[in-house]
């Protein structure tokens, strides 16, 4: 097949198809392309930014260090592209002690079911939350800043039984 995509002269166009071999590159996409399955990504990206200032400001509230884990790839390999997320962090993580207690990650863009995911370190608690109608959603309930505090408390409580 790869002889096939080369020798066709077409720059990656398979013959008699005219479908790319690999498919564009994901950051060529535009962030709200009219497809269903990218239509809430700026509302997504949007409310991962207010969650990421709640987590920020809630972990400072009980003396838990807020880290950035990662940046997007598309930040990172960005080259001269221009760059249209509205934060370049992807992952970051509340500690106690040195020690990370709970990871929060957004998808990245070139995924298809994207979602912000929380994690708690040690244990098998995970949450999935998804765009909503400006806010995120934990499965159909709105998952609030309050509903955040209530987590974060059960991990304080977690730490100072160890």
């Amino acid at each position: 097949m790869l002889r096939r995509i080369l020798s066709s002269g077409r720059n990656g166009v398979l013959p008699g198809t005219g479908q790319l071999a690999h498919g564009p590159h994901p950051a060529s996409f535009p962030l709200d392309s009219g497809d269903m399955s990218h239509a809430s990504d700026s509302a997504l990206y949007a409310q991962w930014v207010e969650f990421l200032g709640w987590l920020q400001e809630e972990a400072a509230a009980r003396g838990l260090s807020f880290e950035k884990v990662a940046d997007f790839p598309d930040y990172i390999y960005r080259m001269e592209r221009p760059y249209e997320l509205p934060t370049t962090i992807m992952s970051v993580s509340l500690s106690a002690g040195g020690q990370p207690q709970m990871v929060a990650a957004v998808s990245p863009r070139y995924a298809d079911l994207k979602a912000v995911s929380l994690r708690l370190m040690g244990g098998s608690k995970h949450w999935h939350l998804h765009a909503g109608d400006g806010i995120l959603l934990e499965g159909k309930r709105p998952f609030t800043r309050e509903r955040l505090r209530m987590l974060l408390d059960g991990v304080l409580r977690g730490v100072q039984a160890v």
